[in-house]
């Protein structure tokens, strides 16, 4: 069995975080080295390594979890605007191997990001 991801550690409760939603398929908490003021990582339970390994079976997670997004945009007042942002691979900056979605709001982004 592999190692679990940092995310599996959080879902599992093993390690703090500052959750703001979860259910049967997914947790968001506050990321803790925050780029906006709402920083917020969406993270399904099944561990997925990241973009390049989502397969058809994954559709309907993928989906879900941007309607988690909108969800917990509206539940911080995030009325303005807001990013949401898959990182994939060393290049995409991607520093924990399990798909994740953030959710980043609360001032102004600039484009393009990168």
């Amino acid at each position: 069995m592999a190692e679990k991801t940092l995310f599996q550690k959080i879902a599992d409760g093993e390690i703090p975080s500052d959750m703001v939603y979860q259910d049967a398929h997914c947790i968001a908490f506050r990321d803790i080295q925050p780029q906006a003021p709402v920083h917020i990582l969406i993270v399904p339970r099944k561990p997925i390594p990241s973009l390049d390994d989502l397969t058809a079976e994954d559709q309907d997670l993928v989906g879900h979890l941007f309607l988690c997004a909108r969800q917990i945009a509206a539940a911080e007042g995030l009325s303005r605007g807001y990013r949401t942002v898959f990182n994939c691979g060393e290049h995409g900056q991607q520093t924990v191997p399990h798909l994740h979605l953030h959710l980043i709001g609360g001032r102004p982004l600039r484009w393009p990001p990168g």
